[in-house]
């Protein structure tokens, strides 16, 4: 057993590394959710912020969009040209698309400097994008709403977690410790 180990010893140390950042992350975002009293910023102050800026960006695409406070669940509504499109809801804030993102890069790290510049840029990356899907597929909703299905649930998660994928291959292959360790 010890030699399977030694010999899997970096396949171990990447597994246990993603795994802690993404469990404290996790947690603390957790704990962030649980003591937030949306009196301020509701439901919450990320995605409040999500969908506001989400509402600007609508509204330079051309069209008269409105976010408001949903009055029986926590989340924002959508409303584009007075048509109610969408709900903005804590899990369309990306917070758990960037911790996901955040832990694979940490559990594949290179020099410091070149890692905390790749985490940041890939969490601005990863955020707008975010931002771009949101306000698309809120868009989409209000002029196709019955393609709702597959817009929702095939194409837009199919754009985030491509770019976060190829965000991390493009790490692995350029960037990671592995990477140096292997030339």
């Amino acid at each position: 057993m010890k030699a399977l180990f030694i010999k899997y010893k970096s396949v171990v140390k990447f597994i246990l590394t993603f795994l802690t950042v993404y469990f404290v992350l996790t947690f603390a975002y957790k704990f962030y959710l649980d003591f937030s009293d949306g009196s301020t910023y509701y439901p919450d102050y990320f995605t409040n912020l999500v969908a506001n800026q989400s509402e600007a960006l609508i509204d330079a695409f051309g069209y008269q969009a409105k976010v408001v406070r949903h009055p029986s669940e926590p989340s924002m509504k959508v409303i584009i040209n007075e048509k109610f499109v969408a709900r903005v809801v804590e899990g369309c804030n990306s917070i758990s698309v960037l911790i996901l993102f955040i832990s694979f890069i940490i559990a594949f790290s290179g020099q410091f400097k070149i890692t905390f510049f790749y985490l940041v840029a890939g969490c601005i990356l990863i955020y707008s994008v975010n931002l771009l899907r949101i306000a698309i597929l809120s868009i989409g909703l209000y002029n196709y709403p019955w393609r709702r299905e597959i817009l929702h649930t095939v194409i837009f998660p199919m754009i985030i977690y491509g770019m976060v994928f190829l965000l991390w291959m493009f790490w692995v292959n350029r960037f990671s410790k592995q990477k140096q360790n292997d030339a």
